[in-house]
């Protein structure tokens, strides 16, 4: 069983629960039993005890489950871009493999509501954090222009992608695609592309139902997300 809640839903869910205190970082913890956020910190969770929802609250990170239905194992991952750059969701699946025997080709993962690349600008520091870890960064990014960095060169092409990308960076503003980052990390943690659904809508343009601290602030509400093996 499992669910994104809207700005309308409960902070509780009225059963046994597993909720970290969220750190921005990369770490996993493995839980058997009710966990209290003041009890524990981190980021990620992984369970294979069946009833125990483990949950996260969001207001424009992404919310990403994780679930092996051959080994009966459940995750739950909170990525901002912090968690991100540190990898997180494709250190949850590791921790999954090697505590649990997982193998990724079974994973079915679901992204859930969060800031999309459309509102989420950055500034110069996180696209050269990026650069430094990922190789495909710059297709982890776009100008506000809505052009890919990849796609955009200096005069007379004197200057290479990555080169044309900080130039423009003068005049126009990146937005991080937080979506595809974790996708790709996905992707390089052995999980099929077909079992990764990642269509939930942005948070900063549906305040109506979601609740995005960019645009609200601190004020903003929590969105929690879920997941639990039914007994």
């Amino acid at each position: 069983m499992h669910g994104f809640g809207t700005r309308h839903t409960p902070a509780s869910l009225g059963c046994p629960e597993a909720r970290l205190k969220q750190i921005h970082s990369d770490i996993v913890r493995v839980v058997e039993k009710p966990i209290a956020p003041e009890d524990l910190r981190g980021d990620a969770l992984v369970t294979s005890t069946p009833g125990l929802a483990l949950t996260v609250v969001t207001a424009d990170c992404l919310p990403v489950l994780l679930a092996d239905p051959k080994r009966r194992v459940v995750a739950v991952v909170h990525a901002g871009w912090r968690g991100t750059l540190r990898r997180i969701v494709e250190k949850t699946v590791g921790v999954m493999r090697q505590r649990f025997g997982v193998d990724p080709a079974n994973v079915v993962a679901a992204f859930g509501p969060s800031i999309q690349v459309c509102c989420y600008e950055v500034g110069e520091e996180v696209v050269q954090e990026f650069r430094s870890q990922f190789p495909y960064a710059e297709k982890l990014f776009q100008l506000e222009t809505g052009e890919n960095p990849a796609d955009v060169y200096l005069p007379r092409q004197l200057g290479v992608e990555r080169k044309a990308f900080m130039r423009n960076l003068e005049t126009g503003k990146a937005h991080l695609n937080l979506v595809e980052a974790n996708y790709r990390q996905l992707l390089d943690a052995g999980v099929r592309p077909g079992h990764i659904h990642r269509a939930a809508p942005c948070t900063s343009c549906n305040l109506d139902l979601l609740c995005s601290y960019r645009r609200q602030g601190p004020r903003s509400g929590r969105l929690i997300s879920a997941i639990r093996l039914c007994p």
